[in-house]
């Protein structure tokens, strides 16, 4: 049995600046096993999110040994991010 999932503090800031610029997010965090935490949906393309604490240190935003498999098994998009700005910015805006 899963646990609830560990959602960063920030990621409610991210949702509300990606939804305010017109992106469509579904939270993927309760999946876990390493799969990101955010579907993000633009202009006909997705977008794949892992949400970070950017006011954390360094280390403590490293990826967990599930998100690393993970990352290294996709062969599709994934982006890191720290902030609202940093994920405004993956998805080009």
């Amino acid at each position: 049995m899963r646990l609830a999932a560990k959602i960063d503090a920030n990621q409610k800031s991210v949702v509300t600046a990606l939804r305010k610029a017109g992106v469509s997010v579904a939270s993927l965090a309760p999946v876990g096993q390493g799969v990101p935490d955010l579907l993000c949906g633009l202009a006909g393309v997705n977008y794949l999110l892992e949400v970070k604490d950017g006011d954390k240190p360094k280390s403590a935003q490293k990826l967990t040994p599930d998100q690393v498999k993970w990352h290294e098994a996709w062969q599709g998009q994934v982006c890191v991010v720290d902030g609202p700005e940093a994920a405004l910015k993956a998805l080009g805006l």
